[in-house]
């Protein structure tokens, strides 16, 4: 009985590994391309590089853009406010 639970997980398991490979070609058909297809190819290949090569550079992208002012911020001068330093806090215990 083991061998029989064994031998149909192990089927099991391998199915989806079977699914994966590349289909074999059937009897008389010919896996290699003609030479029209050759040169429809490469004539695809150049018409797509040529596509590509018609795409007009972007500038740089600021997705912030809007959300920043697109004035400089003014520095205050010599109207700076000092302020007085923080009083020290006490830390730890406050046990003796």
């Amino acid at each position: 009985m083991r061998i029989f639970c064994a031998a149909a997980i192990f089927v099991l398991l391998a199915g989806p590994a079977f699914a994966q490979q590349k289909p074999v070609p059937k009897y008389g058909e010919d896996s290699s391309k003609t030479p029209q297809e050759i040169a429809a190819d490469k004539a695809a290949d150049k018409a797509y590089s040529k596509a590509l090569g018609n795409i007009p550079d972007k500038g740089p992208v600021d997705p912030w853009g809007t959300a920043r002012s697109t004035d400089a911020p003014k520095s205050a001068g010599k109207t700076a406010v000092k302020t007085a330093p923080a009083k020290p806090t006490k830390t730890g215990s406050t046990a003796n």
